[in-house]
């Protein structure tokens, strides 16, 4: 009697098996790679109602980060600014411009403006603006040269590995207060002078940061 399946057909569970254990090792790789923070973050560019160029109005005019984020040292988030900041210039500065008239229109309405968030936090972790401003920590650490950025985008991972990396070694991280809004400063004694005054500044502000998961996730 002869066989109903043919003799190569023997091999074939073999042949799925290892062909189902490539497969799920691609994908996981691919997930793992790809599906990442530095991947589907970074780089995100959102348009918003009305083109705020921040390098022209901090890095120009030299305006102060905490003119617009005026919460920003003793509240756990960087708020929006209201449409009244932006006409405590604009009602003598470009006050017949196109492309003010929604701040114009909020302003008079009071009614918010819907600018788009480019950072959010997930509601699963706990971040504190206040706790980090005040601990020498500067924007630019999480949000890059915002300076010269004419559209704000989404400049760092924050994933929870490039927290940790922080939080591990706070040292290199650590400014003088006075600086954390100047986002050009770097340390004059270079990388030596910033790991030795770091390390200062984290003993002298008892300065330890959560590596625990309910650091951040409470």
């Amino acid at each position: 009697m002869s066989n109903v399946f043919p003799k190569w057909s023997n091999a074939l569970p073999l042949k799925i098996i290892v062909f189902i254990f490539i497969l799920a090792a691609a994908v996981v790789s691919g997930v793992t790679y790809y599906a990442t923070p530095s991947y589907t973050r970074v780089g995100y560019e959102p348009v918003q109602p009305v083109p705020y160029d921040h390098s022209f109005h901090v890095g120009e005019l030299g305006l102060d980060c905490r003119y617009c984020h005026s919460k920003v040292e003793e509240s756990a988030h960087a708020n929006i600014p209201a449409s009244s900041t932006c006409m405590s210039c604009h009602s003598l500065i470009k006050t017949d411009s196109e492309l003010l008239e929604p701040v114009r229109a909020s302003y008079a309405s009071g009614d918010p403006l819907a600018w788009v968030r480019v950072h959010q936090t997930p509601d699963y972790v706990y971040f504190n603006h206040s706790v980090h401003v005040n601990r020498g920590v500067s924007c630019v650490e999480c949000h890059g040269k915002v300076n010269e950025m004419e559209t704000v985008k989404h400049d760092q991972s924050m994933s929870m590995g490039w927290c940790l990396e922080c939080h591990r070694n706070p040292e290199e991280h650590i400014r003088p207060i006075a600086e954390v809004t100047n986002l050009d400063w770097v340390h004059p004694g270079g990388e030596k002078g910033q790991i030795e005054d770091g390390k200062k500044f984290v003993e002298e502000w008892n300065v330890n940061p959560p590596q625990s998961c309910s650091g951040c996730h409470r």
